[in-house]
């Protein structure tokens, strides 16, 4: 999404627990974050994106869809109104150009998800089809995953003991945790107004996130509990 968020993926992986990154495509920081994940090995997923919910930092469709973007050219704020105006061809199109970003950066997607939720479901079973990339969220994939789980929208407070205990009930099996680090800038803190919906998200989610995820308290439970961490077709092929 931005530079602050890229370099906490960085540290997250390089000195964290985190295995795979999504990324937007339309986004200004792609491609440092394509480069960062080139030098590193990360594994990636499409993040399809067709909303944009910060108040000051707004990122527009590649591609020319009417339906796609509101009155200043951006994407709308919420999957809510996206759902409104939205057209299947026009998403169709956008997303196939977004995951063609990704390989003309010389990057091959593990899989793909969407972003803030599902604007239009046919549209990215479509996409699935025609790239034969898996979206996170067929039935297929979440069949072969025991469970799927949020660390980010909790207070940071209790994070780190929520993770903790997250890690110590884990049944066998193959365990998806979705996560958002970044590190502290003034970057994240200009994202939207402390009275927008997503304001906990710009800055107080994704910095305890960081800092739970790089936790040497969470690493050596991890190595203790025998947890492998894997990427997502690394998961998939356990479940099958």
């Amino acid at each position: 999404m931005c530079h602050a968020v890229n370099e906490g993926i960085r540290r997250a992986f390089t000195d964290g627990i985190v295995t795979t990154s999504s990324t937007m495509a339309p986004c200004p920081w792609f491609g440092e974050a394509a480069k960062i994940a080139r030098e590193l090995g990360i594994p990636l997923g499409a993040h399809q994106t067709l909303t944009c919910e910060w108040d000051y930092f707004r990122w527009r469709p590649l591609t020319d869809g009417p339906s796609l973007s509101g009155p200043d050219g951006t994407f709308r704020p919420s999957v809510e109104l996206a759902q409104q105006h939205v057209k299947h061809d026009e998403v169709v199109r956008e997303l196939l150009a977004q995951v063609e970003r990704f390989r003309s950066a010389g990057i091959s997607l593990d899989y793909l998800d969407h972003h803030m939720g599902s604007t239009l479901p046919a549209g990215y079973a479509e996409v699935s089809e025609i790239t034969g990339v898996p979206f996170l969220y067929s039935d297929r994939i979440r069949r072969s995953l025991t469970s799927f789980s949020q660390l980010s929208p909790r207070d940071a407070a209790g994070k780190k003991e929520w993770m903790l205990s997250y890690l110590r009930q884990l049944a066998p099996g193959a365990h998806m945790l979705v996560c958002h680090p970044a590190v502290e800038s003034s970057e994240l803190a200009a994202l939207t107004g402390p009275d927008s919906v997503p304001y906990r998200w710009a800055a107080e989610y994704r910095l305890s996130d960081l800092a739970v995820l790089t936790d040497p308290d969470v690493k050596k439970l991890v190595d203790e509990l025998g947890i492998s961490l894997c990427s997502l077709p690394e998961a998939l092929s356990l479940g099958e």
